[in-house]
């Protein structure tokens, strides 16, 4: 009887518990989905609020859509290992629009499938890629377009061809600089493991040779820099080129969260509101002087609201280049008098404005180039430790990884104590009075959290260190490898032109960017213009220049920025 009474009950137990066990894995509200998912202005995704209707230009529903999703492989596979999935869809805009469904388990995304306006699969991702729209692919064809990126690497190679030096291993850097573009196109194709990997081996290349020039062991020293290029061909085709980069930027409408962010961090200053708050899509991550260079352009073209175009994103994009092309033509009369070092500056602009990687990050209008504009007033600025403190402590105050470079700048053997302590001196200043002047009400903590907290702990799936947890101990070693370079620079070597200090100053900036949980193609931008200066050895094409850092504070005289 008791055994009659035992087995109904069991089952009874058994039909309660299995939805309830089913039940527990924790539901996601849609605004977290949202946070998983990115959504934030000037996102290409949008929500759904209807399953059933079909959208103007679409054949199938979300609903429909989500089924189509489900039925896939890889989902009905994700679905053995994970029960239940939440399954939220939404419309992915761009040139040609399809659904875009995601599949959510236990408070985080597991899987997402691009559903045709047709229902066709046009793809499937789980893990690590599924967490990151953009390395599914589909870009738009101006950040893809090969005739843009053809031939501008054509322009950006002339800036280093010597026919007459076939070997010369300035053709070589020029190459090492176009081959992230293997990574780049990889990622466009969403392979994202492969363009992971494909991103190194130039910025390792690159290192390497910018050490080697910084420590004065540069073995190509002879030929006449671009031979190709006269001075009557770059005053005419640099404006071209940089007409048609400004034209490729504004007509391909590519805002990205980046712009966003930055114009909507403007116009909270121009608000009197906290820069610092908790913002879901933690747009407030940059320093606080990002949000002040953005403050001129907003007031100009103010940002409404989260469907209208930040026209002050794509201007001071725009804005930020053009100065640092007037910066570099300023910086190459600092090697050489006369039509030389005109020719030189243009050169120098010339390889600036045809690097497709600049192109890129003025065709999404990014704030990068803000960095590399600053980058290169600390050049000009030099021989002032002054100025070239104040400087470098707006481009850490904005972005904060330019810090890296004020051992280098400081450099009390070239500058003296009282030098370095000057330049060290304006540098705490400037970024002191940025972060205390825009501290939020929480404090100290609480800005650490929302910025460089942040960027140091994020959660990313471009680098290799996040792809393969398993390699955290070497990216510990090459953080204690940077941390060593940054303070090596400040001594060594003892004597150094202007060229060998843009060599350091690029080396240092790739060897900070290295270990990084995130890097992007945007970051080229930040040690491009010391690249270009250092890969092109101008110390063999120009005069001597006869300027030395403070020279009242060194022991005995030397030349210390004599670009040979």
């Amino acid at each position: 009887m008791l055994r009659r009474l035992l087995v109904p009950l069991v089952v009874l137990v058994f039909a309660l518990t299995v939805p309830t066990a089913a039940s527990a894995a924790p539901m996601l509200s849609r605004a977290q989905i949202n946070r998983l998912v990115f959504i934030q202005q000037g996102s290409a995704l949008a929500e759904v609020y209807s399953t059933i209707s079909v959208p103007t230009g679409f054949h199938i529903s979300a609903g429909q859509a989500m089924k189509i999703a489900e039925h896939t492989l890889r989902m009905r596979a994700l679905h053995r290992r994970m029960h239940p999935l939440l399954v939220v869809p939404f419309v992915y805009r761009a040139q040609d629009p399809y659904w875009y469904v995601v599949f959510a388990y236990r408070g985080d995304i597991e899987g997402d499938v691009s559903v045709s306006k047709t229902g066709n699969v046009l793809g499937a991702w789980t893990g690590q890629q599924a967490r990151a729209v953009w390395t599914h692919g589909g870009w738009a064809d101006v950040l893809t377009n090969w005739m843009i990126y053809g031939a501008a690497s054509l322009l950006f190679v002339l800036a280093f061809f010597d026919p007459r030096r076939l070997w010369s291993l300035r053709h070589l850097d020029a190459l090492a600089v176009l081959s992230f573009l293997v990574s780049y196109l990889l990622l466009s194709g969403a392979h994202l493991e492969a363009a992971v990997w494909a991103a190194y081996p130039p910025m390792i290349y690159l290192l390497l040779r910018l050490l080697s020039i910084g420590f004065g062991r540069n073995n190509d020293r002879g030929g006449r820099i671009a031979p190709l290029l006269g001075l009557r061909t770059l005053i005419v085709g640099l404006p071209l080129v940089l007409a048609a980069r400004i034209v490729i930027s504004l007509l391909g409408h590519q805002e990205i969260d980046v712009g966003f962010e930055s114009v909507i961090g403007a116009s909270r200053v121009i608000h009197h509101l906290p820069i610092y708050y908790p913002d879901v899509n933690h747009g407030d991550t940059y320093g606080p002087i990002t949000y002040l260079a953005y403050v001129p352009f907003t007031l100009i073209w103010p940002w409404s609201n989260p469907t209208s175009t930040p026209y002050a994103a794509n201007f001071a994009a725009v804005f930020f280049d053009l100065m640092t092309v007037v910066g570099l033509v300023f910086l190459g009369r600092r090697f050489a008098r006369g039509r030389e070092g005109t020719r030189l500056g243009l050169l120098f602009a010339w390889a600036w404005a045809a690097c497709p990687f600049s192109i890129i990050g003025l065709t999404v209008h990014t704030n990068d180039a803000l960095v590399s504009m600053l980058s290169v007033i600390a050049l000009l600025a030099i021989s002032s430790p002054a100025v070239t403190g104040a400087v470098l402590g707006l481009a850490a105050a904005a972005k904060f990884s330019p810090a890296g470079l004020l051992p280098l700048l400081a450099a009390p053997r070239q500058r003296g104590r009282k030098g370095a302590a000057v330049c060290v001196g304006a540098f705490l200043v400037v970024v002191a009075a940025a972060i205390l002047s825009w501290l939020p009400p929480q404090g100290l903590g609480y800005f650490w959290q929302r910025t460089l907290g942040f960027q140091l702990t994020r959660a990313d799936v471009f680098s290799p260190w996040q792809l393969h947890p398993s390699l955290h101990p070497l990216q510990i070693l090459i953080e204690v490898l940077a941390v060593g370079l940054v303070a090596v620079v400040a001594f060594l070597p003892r004597r150094r032109t202007l060229v060998q200090v843009a060599a350091l100053a690029g080396a240092v900036t790739i060897a900070v960017q290295m270990p990084a949980n995130h890097w992007y193609y945007y970051y080229i931008m930040w040690f491009l213009p010391f690249a270009v200066v250092a890969l092109m050895g101008l110390e063999r094409a120009a005069e001597p220049v006869t300027e030395t850092l403070a020279t009242e504070y060194v022991p005995e005289p030397q030349p210390v920025l004599a670009g040979a």
